[in-house]
């Protein structure tokens, strides 16, 4: 006979909420951790480096499980708006000063 769960969520909300401090933080930063899984998936072999694959490994199929996997074993942390602000303002800055070199370094190599 089958045994009954109390959950079919594995790993429990329970745990997943005390890690985010709030049901509205678990719901956003393991729906956005789930789109950019379903994401990478997507574009496996088009050679793009650019998105970040599971951090865990996993059984599940679904990317809504693999991103409660990776906030339950502290992959996945989520951030304060001005946090966010900072770091997309980092992001930019980097991704702007390698289009600079590799500008310069193109430059560089018709001379």
């Amino acid at each position: 006979m089958a045994t009954r769960h109390d959950t079919m969520v594995i790993p429990p909300i329970e745990g997943l909420l005390h890690r985010t401090g709030s049901k509205f933080r678990l719901v956003t930063v393991a729906s956005q951790r789930a789109r950019q899984i379903n994401a990478y998936f997507g574009h496996l072999g088009d050679g793009l480096g650019a998105m970040v694959p599971p951090q865990v490994a996993s059984l599940a199929r679904k990317p809504l499980s693999i991103a409660f996997e990776e906030i339950d074993a502290d992959k996945i942390v989520g951030i304060d708006g001005a946090e966010a602000r900072a770091a997309e303002e980092a992001a930019r800055a980097d991704i702007e000063a390698a289009e600079a070199a590799a500008a310069a370094d193109s430059g560089d190599v018709g001379d």
